[in-house]
């Protein structure tokens, strides 16, 4: 059974031989190889091989594209700034200094550089490891888009002093998404994760009232043209449970400060959890003893359908002896 036989088995309910490894690797990837981030996240040549052969090394079952925020961000109009050995950041947001899209340029992905250095990336999976990985390609989700062109300070303003704007600017998000989305998928992604961490810092009653119908409309729009869902929301998203059952996303990431049968009460067998061990305390800080066993902790909280992730990104400098522990064939129970 290969890597993406044994992840597409997992999410429809058929036989697998042992749990699939998603874990999200960025800038460990590139000093793996001997490369940083600012160059893992603007040139996808760097960011394929990095996470291909982090995938051979520690035997992962998914290639990511994910590096950063600003890919669509970018495609709108912003400056970003790479960064050696940090996380890119934005020069100047799109909408910082007005609550309107008057103006706004709207992305083409096929033209917007670091939309389509992402549609490379893609590509570049499907002619090396395409039939025999899976390939997630990414978008932001449409809170978390909406505050990367208004700043998160503004968006959290506009969510109470100016909901029809944010309404008008999350449908915009979504729109774009779901073109740069489809691109992805024609070039050979299967799954596409959305990334939408501002949530977990609002309110379930504004979760609900202003951000969970664009989710559900991004989600639609996916599953339309045949992608599987991977949602990460980075935090605690334990207020947001009620609302996330109404998502019917395939895949759920779930950082290390929730419950896992928590979420599994919540969400049902319906849903593929991918979780959670604390990224510092638990990886890079732990040992493999400590991680092979709260790894099957996680498991036994979770139950199945589940796949092995810690609870966001690997942090860089986590001993390799660590990352081998945590991608260790666990056998699956049924």
């Amino acid at each position: 059974m290969n890597s993406l036989q044994r992840y597409l088995n997992t999410l429809s309910g058929q036989p697998i031989d042992f749990l699939a490894r998603v874990p999200i690797l960025m800038q460990y990837a590139a000093e793996f190889i001997g490369s940083n981030y600012g160059a893992f996240a603007s040139d996808f040549r760097v960011l394929t091989r990095a996470n291909m052969e982090c995938a051979r090394f520690f035997g992962i079952d998914q290639m990511n594209t994910m590096s950063d925020p600003y890919r669509e961000t970018q495609g709108y109009g912003a400056e970003i700034i790479y960064e050696r050995d940090t996380v890119p950041h934005c020069v100047k947001h799109p909408l910082e200094d007005a609550a309107s899209l008057a103006g706004l340029v709207r992305p083409d992905p096929m033209r917007a550089e670091r939309m389509r250095d992402r549609i490379e990336a893609v590509r570049a999976y499907h002619a090396a490891v395409g039939g025999s990985a899976s390939i997630m390609g990414w978008v932001e989700g449409p809170a978390a888009e909406a505050a990367d062109l208004r700043t998160v300070e503004n968006f959290f303003v506009d969510l109470y002093e100016e909901p029809g704007f944010c309404n008008e600017l999350m449908a915009l998000c979504v729109e774009v998404a779901l073109e740069f989305a489809k691109v992805q998928v024609e070039s050979g992604a299967e799954t596409i994760g959305v990334g939408d961490a501002v949530a977990s810092q609002v309110s379930p009653d504004l979760y609900e009232e202003l951000i969970l119908p664009h989710e559900q409309r991004l989600v639609r729009g996916l599953h339309a043209m045949g992608a599987k869902v991977r949602l990460h929301i980075c935090g605690n998203i334990t207020h947001l449970l009620p609302g996330l059952a109404s998502l019917n996303v395939d895949l759920l990431d779930v950082d290390h400060m929730v419950d896992l049968a928590r979420v599994r009460t919540a969400l049902g067998r319906g849903v593929t959890l991918c979780g959670n061990i604390d990224p510092v305390a638990g990886v890079l800080r732990g040992t493999p003893e400590s991680i092979r066993a709260s790894m099957l902790e996680c498991y036994r909280s979770a139950g199945n359908p589940f796949m092995v992730n810690a609870g966001c990104e690997i942090p860089p400098g986590t001993p390799v002896e660590n990352l081998k522990a945590l991608c260790e064939p666990i056998d699956f129970v049924g």
